[in-house]
């Protein structure tokens, strides 16, 4: 009986361990509450659809605007452990982009412009443009 109790002590120990080799950080819902902007992505199956324009299929996903249509498409995602480096186009196609999107813990996200156009979303009726590093909250 006390074999038994210890193997699932034992299994019970282990559990959490096993967990973290399934841990995918970049399939997620990120946002950023300042800017109003998030992050629908999954890099690793590339599932994301974007709302209201399905003709673009399945992507690695997108930044969309709060409370708009508007969104920057990530049109590649290459995972290296925590940073993944992706390209990104705006939703009418005439502005790309290079960044990288750094997992720095279970709930905090880093999104870095390298080169390309200037990140920028609608805001009142503006081009807001957003700085070129911007942290991203899980939700």
């Amino acid at each position: 009986m006390n074999k038994l109790i210890s193997f699932v002590f034992a299994i019970l120990l282990a559990l959490p361990a096993m967990g973290q080799n399934d841990k995918k950080p970049f399939r997620a819902y990120i946002y950023n509450k300042e800017y109003e902007v998030y992050l629908r992505i999954d890099f690793y199956d590339e599932s994301i659809t974007v709302p209201g324009q399905e003709l673009y299929g399945q992507l690695p996903g997108y930044l969309g605007k709060m409370h708009n249509s508007f969104c920057w498409v990530i049109t590649s995602a290459n995972v290296m452990d925590n940073e993944a480096k992706i390209a990104m186009i705006n939703d009418f196609g005439s502005e790309d982009l290079i960044a990288t999107l750094t997992y720095e813990n279970d709930s905090l996200y880093r999104l870095k412009q390298i080169e390309g156009s200037t990140l920028k979303v609608p805001k009142n009726g503006k081009w807001q443009k957003l700085p070129k590093t911007l942290e991203f909250k899980r939700q």
